[in-house]
């Protein structure tokens, strides 16, 4: 007879998988110099932290965010055998996607502006995750452990408490996003991406963030871009061919410091 997992741990520990089997993959594709926002020089010369150090602080955050996930789903109730003999029909779980979608992306983008407009914050706990001037995929989520709780966790928890969606429905939902959030750190821009298809915030409108002229535009994350459009914190740019290989994403109009 095999071991039964549950849902709650599958939602818990899955993403986590996910996100460094995903990240993997991006460590491979990196060779290619032709798809790379930056070279690898760049990558080794403009970067403040080591990727020793990366890998520590995504463990500890992945660490506090399995902690709070089996803590809601215990409280949450949505876990019980009543809810999970109610598994909602297709139309409900499209819904419950975009309700998540839509309250982590507002969520994070207030977040993630307050935290670039507060020079205390950014100082002292934002500027962690800016330490990667150049992103790869797997410090998506290299960030000051209070910031992973604040703007992560959180985001995470209320998208699933609003939604209503049950613990199976979060195993995909939590997933995708982490493989959304990995995307937009990768520094590639591969051909046939259905992430730069499908969404105007992509790998290259993520980048630009990281940039010193981007800064402070360019804070919506992981889906969608319309509160970047609505408060005037949205950068258009265009990618252009770099000499030697790969691309690079530059401004399409002139700018200010906000």
């Amino acid at each position: 007879m095999g071991l039964a997992v549950s849902d709650e741990l599958l939602g818990t520990f899955v993403p986590i998988f996910v996100y460094w089997v995903y990240s993997g993959i991006y460590i491979l594709l990196g060779s290619f110099e032709n798809y790379r926002l930056h070279t690898r020089k760049e990558e080794d010369v403009k970067n403040l932290v080591s990727k020793g150090t990366v890998v520590k602080g995504v463990i500890l955050q992945q660490a506090i965010q399995a902690a709070v996930a089996i803590l809601l789903f215990t409280v949450s109730g949505n876990g019980s055998q009543a809810a999970i003999d109610m598994q909602p029909n297709f139309v409900v779980l499209v819904r419950q996607f975009l309700i998540a979608m839509l309250v982590m992306d507002t969520w994070q983008y207030f977040m993630h502006r307050y935290m670039h407009h507060n020079k205390f914050l950014y100082r002292h706990i934002h500027s962690q995750h800016h330490r990667l001037v150049v992103p790869y995929a797997f410090g998506a989520l290299y960030n000051h452990p209070l910031e992973g709780l604040m703007l992560d966790t959180i985001g995470g928890a209320l998208s699933f408490l609003l939604s209503g969606m049950l613990p199976r429905a979060s195993i995909f939902f939590f997933s995708f996003a982490t493989i959304k959030t990995v995307d937009d750190h990768c520094g590639l821009w591969l051909p046939g991406n259905l992430f730069h298809v499908l969404f105007r915030n992509n790998t290259a409108y993520h980048d630009v963030h990281h940039q010193l002229y981007g800064s402070k535009y360019n804070f919506s994350q992981p889906f969608f871009v319309m509160w970047d459009k609505l408060l005037g914190t949205y950068m258009p740019y265009t990618l252009e061919k770099r000499v030697g290989g790969g691309f690079e994403a530059r401004p399409t109009r002139d700018y200010k410091v906000i």
